[in-house]
């Protein structure tokens, strides 16, 4: 299934890594992944979220506040019964560990731009292939996945329609308008609305809503610590003054927690 993100060959195994008939070839690092961004398809010379980053989102998942979402994705994605699957943008991977661990028979592969985050996260599910890797760039084959999941991340609709089987779709698990809003009321003297329905206007010829649902509640943050791993995991960490932060971290709060789920599918050939 992987390509080579230079040339776009199929990539073989080879001594401790992978190559392709050109002689790309990509080391298997120690922790298990295989880094598949050339230095050219960097904007950055460390892209995606920094260790920082990377260890306040695992402690605050590890903490279980968010486990009710991940136990529905992953719920969701075993009623689909994919035999391949592919998360887009896996972080640091706790979604995606219960992903694999309801697909236990599925071929199951993640990919995050963030080297940091998938050092850490191919130590949860290690049967599972981790890629360093682009998702506007995704080196798997064409109509290789039955499943893509993408959560809380950026999306190439064209790279879906091409990654997707006819038949397979795409399960997003995004905010809705009030999620985390009494968080985002403390941070700032004007709170911002966003249109949680703008992603279903991008969706291209070929795929469709066919389900969406909701998951609401609310969640007592009542751990300095939470609370500030909460702030560094989220743009707020840094778009929020110090004041405003330190205000937060300084107090318990209840906060409402709100997530969508659509499934998108792609039509079956004819």
């Amino acid at each position: 299934m992987l390509t080579c993100p230079i040339c776009q060959a199929q990539l073989s195994p080879v001594d401790n890594g992978l190559a392709c008939p050109a002689n790309h070839r990509f080391d298997r690092a120690r922790q298990g992944y295989y880094n598949l961004l050339p230095v050219q398809h960097k904007n950055s010379r460390d892209p995606g979220d920094n260790q920082a980053m990377v260890e306040a989102r695992r402690r605050f998942l590890d903490g279980g506040h968010y486990a009710p979402l991940a136990k529905r994705l992953a719920e969701l994605a075993a009623e689909r019964g994919p035999l391949t699957w592919l998360d887009i943008g896996c972080g640091e991977g706790y979604y995606t560990a219960q992903l694999a661990e309801l697909l236990p028979e599925a071929d199951g592969h993640a990919l995050d731009i963030s080297r940091e985050a998938v050092k850490r996260a191919c130590k949860r599910a290690p049967q599972l292939t981790w890629l360093v890797a682009s998702m506007a760039r995704v080196p798997l084959g064409d109509a290789s996945c039955d499943l893509l999941a993408s959560v809380f991340s950026p999306l190439d609709w064209q790279e879906a329609l091409r990654l997707l089987k006819p038949g397979g779709g795409l399960l997003r698990m995004g905010p809705t308008r009030v999620h985390l809003m009494e968080l985002r009321q403390k941070l700032y003297d004007e709170v911002r609305d966003y249109d949680d329905q703008k992603h279903l206007e991008l969706i291209p010829a070929g795929m469709r809503l066919a389900h969406s649902e909701t998951i609401s509640f609310p969640l007592l943050l009542a751990d300095a610590q939470a609370r500030a791993d909460l702030l560094a995991m989220t743009p707020h960490g840094w778009r929020a003054s110090a004041e405003r932060r330190a205000a937060v971290i300084a107090e318990d709060f209840e906060v409402t927690v709100s997530i969508r789920y659509d499934w998108i599918e792609k039509g079956s050939a004819r």
